[in-house]
């Protein structure tokens, strides 16, 4: 049985295309039960995030899984396949493993080295499990997966450093002020930029968000999402006083922060800083309100200078995280050719016990005067005999990696020991030729 993966990204396809093939609208849960009754499926893991909409399967036939794939995700978006085709990728066997750990790693994201992807691809492997659609590889392969990107994040510099605008302003306002728990937040807009700043400052457990905006009901939804409270357009002057952070992401073509309203909120603050956070373009804060003693301003100029740093520090260790994931897909590969042995190992213990049973009835007759305890032993020893002669064959041949060596010590083996008789010779030996596209059955989804 093969790997096979198909899916559709941030690289591939466009936004309103992702919008509308994304699992978590209808319920994950809900295509995985669909997705298992497909025919040709032992396992199958689902993986949606804003960016990715990826199925994971262990199928019969990779050939016949991306269309049958394909008018899956097609129905049960409601989304032609002419229009979903042209931007899904399949990966098979190695390059699932590869990909599967790029992504954990964060490597594949929009963002190289966000951290936000390693919990969504455990989450995904989560739901499938509790619903008992994995079994013995997809076990591996995804808690390898995990393993993967732990190491890449622990061993390089890869997530360090922030690589957005709205969460360089965020990394800003802590060098300040330390934690930022009994902190209050002020966003003047209420558009993409404020809200993406919203949402990290509320993952800081920020005091209070206020969120003012000229059109009040866009103040409001904004505050309703983020838990804060929308504040009137006239009041910003007011307010500014009671805030430690504001950050502004308008439209307007002039200042709507002066220094003189700066310094109006600064006096009764008793030396308490003010972090001003300035998204505009037009700027929407006065930039001499910077020159006023415990006013921190910075424009967006200054934070995508910091986002570029960030980001070529982070390209630095792109080719070392690269590596390490090369390695450990190595290493999960290693496994899964050893598992193609394990029929043929099976088989051969088998056939070693039936020869040792068969000789102990056959000695019956000479044994039937030996105490219980004799007999005992005598079981026991031969048992052990058994153990130790199959040992070191067993190991060595579960230790290869060379996928043509594999088959052919187990076709010597299946042919030797007619471990299959003489019907199943081929066949046992067909499932030790295990190249990196082959694997033995699941038998089942481990349920």
């Amino acid at each position: 049985m093969n790997l096979f993966l198909l899916g559709a990204s941030h690289h591939s396809t466009p936004i309103d295309l992702r919008e509308r093939i994304d699992f978590t609208r209808r319920g994950v849960s809900h295509a995985l039960a669909e997705l298992a009754q497909l025919p040709g499926l032992s396992e199958v893991v689902i993986l949606s995030t804003c960016n990715r909409s990826e199925i994971y399967v262990i199928c019969d036939d990779p050939q016949s899984a991306r269309p049958a794939l394909t008018a899956f995700m097609s129905g049960f978006h409601d989304v032609p396949e002419s229009e979903i085709a042209p931007h899904l990728y399949a990966r098979t066997d190695t390059d699932v493993a590869r990909h599967l750990f790029r992504v954990a790693a964060g490597l594949d994201s929009l963002v190289v080295g966000e951290p936000q992807i390693l919990g969504q691809v455990k989450d995904a492997f989560t739901i499938a499990s509790e619903q008992q659609h994995t079994g013995v590889f997809f076990n591996r392969l995804f808690h390898w997966s995990f393993g993967a990107g732990k190491r890449v994040r622990s061993e390089t510099g890869l997530g360090e450093g922030a690589v957005s605008v709205s969460y360089a302003s965020i990394s800003l306002a802590r060098k300040i002020f330390g934690k930022l728990g009994n902190l209050r937040a002020l966003l003047v807009g209420a558009g993409e930029m404020a809200e993406l700043t919203a949402t990290h400052l509320r993952s800081q457990d920020v005091r209070r968000i206020g969120v003012a905006n000229r059109t009040a009901s866009h103040a409001a939804a904004l505050a309703a999402r983020v838990e804060g409270e929308a504040v009137p357009w006239g009041q910003i002057r007011r307010e500014l006083t009671a805030y430690d952070i504001v950050v502004t992401a308008t439209g307007s073509v002039q200042p709507i922060i002066t220094r003189a309203d700066v310094e109006s909120a600064m006096r009764p603050r008793r030396d308490r800083p003010l972090f001003v956070i300035d998204l505009g373009v037009p700027r929407d804060v006065d930039p001499a309100a910077g020159r006023i003693e415990q006013v921190f301003l910075y424009n967006i100029d200054d934070l995508r200078t910091i986002v570029q740093e960030n980001l070529a520090r982070r390209q630095s260790q792109v080719d070392l995280a690269e590596l390490m994931v090369d390695a450990e897909v190595d290493k999960f590969m290693a496994w899964l050719r050893s598992r193609a042995a394990t029929p043929t190992v099976v088989a051969l213990r088998e056939r070693f016990e039936t020869v040792r049973r068969s000789e102990l009835a056959r000695l019956e007759p000479k044994l039937a005067g030996l105490s219980p305890a004799a007999r005992a032993r005598v079981d026991e020893v031969t048992r052990l005999l058994v153990e130790k002669l199959l040992s070191a064959p067993t190991q060595r041949l579960k230790a290869l990696t060379d996928e043509e060596t594999v088959g052919a010590y187990t076709e010597a083996l299946n042919h030797l020991f007619k471990l299959a008789g003489d019907q199943g010779d081929t066949d046992a030996a067909a499932t030790g030729r295990v190249s990196g596209r082959m694997l033995v059955s699941t038998r089942g989804r481990g349920r």
